[in-house]
Formats: structure tokens, sequence, C-alpha cells
């Protein structure tokens, strides 16, 4: 089992931009499956960029800033080159990485903590899960991030014939929070690495968050 190590931001940052609508919020699953989608799909559309490539060959860091629907259009505005993902009613923007020193004026003031969306109805289990440490009490923008970690980390570890059959399904994507012993036992077969946390935010330095499991389903 293998262990992708979360580390600090060196020189590129991809920036993951998560609608948190004030009237009608997306459910908390919702939302982290859209971000992690949005980190892959990004990168997906343009991997031969030498700027994804440099990223991707590091700690591949992300930010998850949150906007509400007026700041959300914004962005969408702003940057062209952007990707949208949708799950359900969440919507989440990836964008290519960036340093994080020249981050725009209008990424830049986005809030980065205290990021949560309302628990809502789970996702129904897929094909491709990502498993998340429910110990950890991780809020949404925290378990967005390592989700996207999760499913990128598998994403590069995969055969490309893999990666294609998961597109060409529609990219389907369900999300597990387990329990601290659930949790660890399926890490030991789980299809890519395992999230280890550097601990700058919220929870303890070491402390592992997520994996990604498939399976066919039933």
């Amino acid at each position: 089992m293998s262990e992708y190590t979360e580390r600090s931001l060196h020189e590129l940052v991809q920036p993951i931009i998560l609608l948190v609508d004030r009237e009608e919020p997306a459910s908390e699953q919702h939302g982290i499956a859209a971000a992690a989608l949005a980190s892959v799909q990004a990168f997906m559309r343009d991997p031969d960029n030498p700027d994804w490539q440099q990223w991707a060959a590091g700690a591949f860091a992300k930010s998850v800033r949150r906007a509400d629907a007026k700041m959300f259009a914004k962005v969408l505005a702003a940057f062209p080159e952007h990707v949208l993902s949708t799950v359900g009613q969440a919507s989440a923007i990836g964008l290519p990485p960036m340093p994080a020193a020249e981050m725009p004026k209008l990424l830049a003031k986005l809030q980065v903590s205290g990021t949560t969306l309302p628990a809502g109805d789970p996702l129904p289990p897929q094909s491709l899960n990502i498993a998340l440490n429910a110990s950890l009490d991780m809020s949404t923008g925290k378990a967005a991030a390592q989700a996207a970690h999760a499913l990128f980390a598998w994403l590069l570890e995969s055969k490309p014939a893999v990666v294609e059959a998961w597109a060409a399904d529609g990219f389907p994507v369900g999300i597990l929070e387990l329990p601290s012993n659930e949790f660890r036992k399926g890490a030991r077969k789980s299809a890519g690495p395992v999230i280890q946390d550097a601990g700058r935010t919220e929870i303890e330095p070491g402390s592992t968050t997520a994996y990604v499991t498939v399976h066919k389903v039933k």
C-alpha cells in the first residue's frame, strides 16, 4: 500500500472553487465529489501542458475555496480555461495550476477555511468511491481537498484504459465516510494511494484521510 503525503506549497497550486449557495446549498457529499472531479477533469483536459506536468510531478497541491452564486459566476467568466464539474446540485470549478504567490485577486480573496455544506442525502455507492476517514471530523472544504488528492493520486497510478473506461462511464464517484476501523481495513485494499495529511490545518500531522476504492456495482 503506497502513500502520498500532502506537502507544503512549492511553486504551483491548483485552485478549486466550490459553490456554496446561500439560499439552497448542495449536500456535503455532493460538494466533495464535485470538487474532486473538478480537479482531475481540469487535468485530463490538458495533461501535456508543462505547468500541469510540473505540478503533477510534485505534491500536486490544491486550494479549495468557496464562493456564493454571484462570485462563482464571476470566476466562470474570468477564467475561460476552467472546467465545471457537477454532481447533483453541487458545482465546482477546476482551474490549471498557478503560482501560489501570484494567484489572481478574484481567487485570492475567496475564503478557504470554514467551508461547510449541510449533510443532506448521501451519494449512492458507485463503481469508483472515495473513502474518507470520518473519525477526523473534517470540514467540507478539508474533506474536499483530501478527496481530490485521493482521486488525483489514483488517476496518476491507474492504467490509461482504466481511466478511459471510467470517463466513458460518465465519471461516476461515490463518497464513503467510514469509521476509523473500517477505514483502516479498507485502506489495505485501496485502488490507489492512501493520502496522508501534513497536518497544517484541522488535523494532526500524519493522519490518513482518504483513498479510492473501485468495484462493480450490482
